[in-house]
Parts: C-alpha cells; structure tokens; sequence
C-alpha cells in the first residue's frame, strides 16, 4: 500500500461533482474509497457523519497506514471518532469484545436522520451506503402511499417513505436489535408509531400473509411448531425487497442465487396492481440479464405481470470497473 495516498487523491478527484451535490442536499455519509475498484482490494473508507470508519477484508493495515488513511481526510472534517474494524479473518470482529460499541453518533443523508455506531454487536455498518439511490427513490415516490419494507435492517427505507409522507409504513426484519435502531433512527426523524411500524417476523411468515399465501414450515418429529405473528392480508401500493444473499429459517430458505423466485412471488402478490415493488440482489456473479429474465418469468407465473423496469445504479462513490455493480437495484413497475 505504498502508493495509497496518490489513489485517495484520484478518489477524491472522482467524487468532485458528487461531493457538492450531497453536502447541498445535507448528505453527510458517502463512501470515500472503494478500493476493490480504486486500486486496494478490500478495503473501505467510509465517512457517517462526524466518524471516519476503516474496513479491510482481506489484509489487514499497520498503525502507519491507519494514521496515514485518518490524516489523509482530516481536511474534508474533523472526526469526532476513527473507527478500524478488520474484518480480514473469519470471525475477527468477533474478538474484538473490548471495544465492540463505539461513540453514538448521527449521520445524515438527504436530509434524513440516521443512527451511527462503526461498532457494535453486529458485522455491517447500520447504513449501507451502497443503498443510497433506492433510499432517494423512496424519499421521491413514496408520498401518500402504503408501504412495505421486507429485510428491513435498520429501517433506512421504511424511515424515508414516512418522512415522504406515506401514509402506511410497515418495517419487517427477523432481528430485534436490528429494529431497535430502526426505531431509534424514526425518533431521530421526529416520526411516531402512527406514522411507522415495526413488526419482528420471519420474511416469509411475514410476506406469505400480506401476500394470501399459506405459511407452511419445517417441523421436526416431536417438536412443537413456531409460532409467528398473526397478520392481515394486504396489498401495498410500494414494496422493498432487499434480500440477503442466503439464510434459512424453519419456514423458508433464501438463495439469490439457486431461488430467487422464493422471496420475490410473496413480494410481488403482496404489491397492488398498479404499485412498484423494488427489488435488489446483491450477488456479483448473478448477471443482470439473467435475473431479470427470472424476474418477469416470475411475475408472469404468480400473475403480476411486469409492465415496466426502471434500473436504479449506486451513485458515484461506488465505482465500477465494467459499469456493472454488484448491487442490482430494479423498480418493477406492475
């Protein structure tokens, strides 16, 4: 990493027109190195608000490196704290129990209010920066319209369509603790329970019944069956679906790569006709020619024809060496 400092600088140059752009619209989180496509595979340099955050996954950085990456930004601002996670070896953040929390701290993003901590209990940043153009899609197009936020993490999208002023906002995640910040990020917001829920559920009990699918699970002999939080039938006027790359519970598994169709026919049945479901798959190897393809054929099979596709690209501080991201982002017009 002896010419990192030359590729910081041509980072920067990079991000020159984005930089105004989101200080203007009170945007104070960006991603300010990308090194798996600005010459440092595998690490990160994020800025949330007044903290600098430092990720590496595959080497780890020296104490000089690390001085030399937080001097490096300390005239775009001053940080009220410098976070290194190392993130190198497996379960490296998990040793980490001395110094798991950090400062509470809050970022903003198009004049959004967002909880920041660069350490806590679990892997990821709270905000995926990444995110940012279906969070400003959101904040465009969600006014006067139910929403339904499936794999909702922290609450990022949920907690702009009710700043948009939607007028139904339903927040699903399988992790409490994930929406303990979602909530936390709504009171940031000045928003209350009429205005946002918050409903801890699997994806697929949870999905399945808005969708008028029955919720069918795994039981082994001689245990009980789960119980999962009874819900109504509803259809919204705008659904997200942001999905992980794999997980398994007893009532579904989720493979975007072998399976998409398991987690987007829920979606789309839980999507009035006529509303906008938005869908993601973050898988790099999966093409996006290919997974659009499944995705009509899906929509076509569950009897939600798409009618049109909008593709939405990370902003400019997550570039790509091809043009094609990682991060698929589609609004599926129904």
């Amino acid at each position: 990493m002896s010419d990192l400092v030359p590729l910081l600088n041509k980072a920067a140059e990079i991000r020159t027109d984005l930089m105004l752009k989101l200080h203007e619209e009170q945007t104070n989180c960006y991603r300010l190195f990308h090194g798996t496509n600005e010459g440092v595979s595998g690490l990160t340099v994020d800025r949330y608000g007044d903290q600098l955050l430092i990720q590496t996954f595959h080497e780890s950085l020296s104490t000089q490196q690390l001085d030399l990456i937080s001097n490096h930004y300390a005239s775009l601002f001053d940080p009220k704290e410098v976070v290194y996670n190392d993130r190198s070896a497996k379960n490296s953040r998990r040793q980490d129990e001395h110094n798991r929390r950090s400062e509470d701290l809050v970022g903003q993003e198009i004049g959004v209010n967002y909880r920041v901590r660069g350490k806590h209990a679990g892997q990821d940043p709270l905000l995926f920066l990444d995110m940012r153009v279906g969070r400003r899609y959101v904040l465009d197009h969600a006014q006067n319209k139910s929403v339904l936020n499936l794999f909702s993490y922290t609450c990022g999208v949920g907690v702009c369509a009710a700043v948009a002023g939607a007028n139904q906002v339903v927040n699903v995640d399988f992790a409490e603790r994930n929406l303990d910040v979602g909530k936390e990020n709504a009171e940031l917001n000045g928003l209350d329970n009429t205005q946002i829920e918050f409903i801890q559920s699997d994806f697929f009990t949870a999905a399945k019944q808005f969708a008028g699918i029955p919720v069918k699970q795994r039981v082994r002999r001689g245990q009980k069956p789960r119980s999962f939080p009874r819900l109504d039938e509803q259809a919204f006027d705008l659904v997200y679906l942001d999905p992980p790359r794999w997980a398994k519970s007893h009532f579904g598994t989720v493979d975007l790569i072998r399976d998409y169709p398991s987690v987007l026919k829920p979606a789309l049945l839980a999507t009035r006709e006529g509303g906008m479901l938005i869908c993601t798959n973050n898988v790099a190897k999966v093409e996006i020619s290919e997974w659009l393809d499944i995705v009509k054929r899906c929509g076509d099979k569950a009897g939600r024809p798409v009618k049109d596709i909008e593709l939405l690209q990370p902003e400019a501080d997550f570039p790509t060496s091809d043009g094609q991201s990682p991060l698929k982002i589609a609004v599926l017009h129904l």
